[in-house]
């Protein structure tokens, strides 16, 4: 099965009950199997023009490396290398983006976005990220967090300072330790995950972890993973209803079937050299 076919990807976005314009940017490169979020910040509407420009990088610039990558020609340890070194040098390559016309327009002077992106390859995902826009994973009953936030609020619930329930409750919680586009060069932290068949993916920017509850976010996966846009739909409902008070969105990503790389005789023999 290719990767379109095994993934079924679904992204909403909303402005939220608070903000007059929305800062998040969505993007979707289905026939390659990536799907980025980015959440903005910056005065006036450079907010909105950082995480643009963040998607539009990532989008454009892996779907024309893929185009002129064989996967047959590539072993799994050589295929793993590739989608971790794609997410990298183009959050980076977003980061100098978003960096040079900061400083370039003064009306854009300080802008900068969160940013998480999945690259899903044979039935593995690479997941980036920077800042506190986050990924879960629904697996069975079971949801988890897939990312780590880079903010002041975890480096307090790491150290012991701040339990994770009160950190609920906390007023640090948009303070963020490392954003795309503010400094020269970025850092992202990018991890490697196995992905089976009926798992579900969430991509979300804050404004859908800081109005509702991990408990009640895993509820409605798990009950309308049949129908992936009325979740998502259900899911932005519910920070609204719970406030809305920044823009608020949501991509989900369901894993309908297999789809490993197709193996040529010689990645095959090399592989079987490895064990």
């Amino acid at each position: 099965m290719n990767i379109a076919e095994a993934l079924q990807i679904v992204s909403k976005t909303h402005p939220g009950m608070v903000r007059a314009h929305n800062e998040d940017s969505v993007g979707v490169e289905a026939a390659c199997g990536l799907a980025v979020l980015a959440d903005g910040m910056g005065g006036y509407n450079a907010g909105e023009v950082a995480s643009g420009i963040a998607v539009s990088v990532m989008a454009t610039e892996i779907a024309q490396s893929l185009q002129n990558a064989n996967p047959v020609d590539l072993d799994p340890a050589s295929h793993e290398e590739l989608a971790v070194a794609l997410l990298r040098s183009n959050i980076q390559k977003a980061n100098t983006s978003i960096f040079q016309a900061s400083q370039s327009q003064p009306q854009y002077a300080g802008m900068g976005t969160t940013i998480v992106a999945g690259l899903f390859y044979d039935n593995r995902v690479a997941v980036g990220h920077v800042g506190d826009s986050r990924m879960y994973r629904l697996r069975g009953e079971t949801l988890v967090t897939m990312t780590k936030d880079h903010s002041l609020l975890q480096e307090q619930i790491d150290s012991g300072m701040i339990s994770v329930e009160d950190a609920r409750f906390s007023k640090n919680k948009n303070l963020v330790t490392r954003a795309v586009g503010i400094d020269a060069q970025v850092v992202p932290e990018i991890h490697v995950h196995d992905v089976r068949e009926g798992d579900v993916y969430l991509l979300c920017s804050d404004g859908l972890n800081d109005m509702v509850e991990d408990r009640d976010i895993e509820a409605v996966l798990y009950s309308m993973q049949g129908n992936l846009p009325l979740a998502a739909e259900q899911l932005i409902q519910m920070a609204n209803d719970n406030g809305g008070r920044d823009n608020v969105s949501v991509m989900l990503v369901k894993v309908l079937g297999d789809f490993a790389a197709p193996r040529s005789w010689r990645a095959k023999l090399l592989n079987w050299f490895r064990k």
